[in-house]
């Protein structure tokens, strides 16, 4: 004998009806930052390449290759990012920035947790609201914290700390940052 879902008995918002709205409104929080931050890291990409100093012989294969560096800015993913960011910084022979290290650590432990919030299947809150949502990264290692909203709020508290650490490494070379309005160099000027 078969069976199939009665739609119109499941619970409105199925099957996120479990949690309270306000959880949901965190969540969406926290994966609207983490896109900011990707933002971010694009934009700082662009910084940091269009900023380095070429020799004339230098200039055209650096052109060429800054398109599609560009075009991935736009488009990668967090992990690739932060690499690219990484791989821009280091390359640029006046960067200043220090601790770079550890700013990539926390970028690339954030990426991880990214994944989580955005890839996990939440099941029902405990008691206290918290839920541990049902992830395994490609380790086969599960992820076993149960998330509630004052979690949520720490968590975009961090990635907005991110973000701004990223915009410092741009600022603290002297520069504006791309697409702001505060002080420093203007890197690049649209003939608008």
């Amino acid at each position: 004998m078969s069976h199939i879902i009665d739609i119109d008995a499941l619970p409105e918002m199925y099957p996120t009806h479990r949690h309270e709205p306000a959880f949901w409104e965190s969540i969406g929080r926290v994966v609207a930052t983490y896109g900011f931050l990707e933002e971010t890291l694009g934009k700082a990409i662009f910084a940091f390449t269009a900023t380095k100093p070429y020799s004339e012989q230098e200039v055209q294969q650096a052109l060429d290759g800054w398109l599609p560096k560009l075009q991935h800015a736009l488009s990668d993913q967090l992990w690739n990012l932060i690499k690219s960011y990484e791989e821009a910084v280091r390359e640029h022979p006046n960067a200043t920035i220090e601790n770079l290290e550890y700013l990539i650590e926390q970028l690339k432990e954030a990426a991880k947790i990214r994944n989580v919030i955005c890839h996990g299947s939440w099941g029902t809150p405990n008691t206290e609201g918290a839920s541990v949502p049902f992830f395994a990264n490609r380790q086969q290692e599960r992820f076993d914290t149960a998330i509630d909203i004052a979690w949520l709020a720490q968590l975009q508290k961090h990635i907005s700390e991110l973000i701004c650490a990223v915009i410092n490494t741009v600022t603290h070379m002297g520069w504006q940052f791309p697409g702001g309005a505060g002080p420093g160099e203007v890197i690049w000027e649209s003939n608008k």
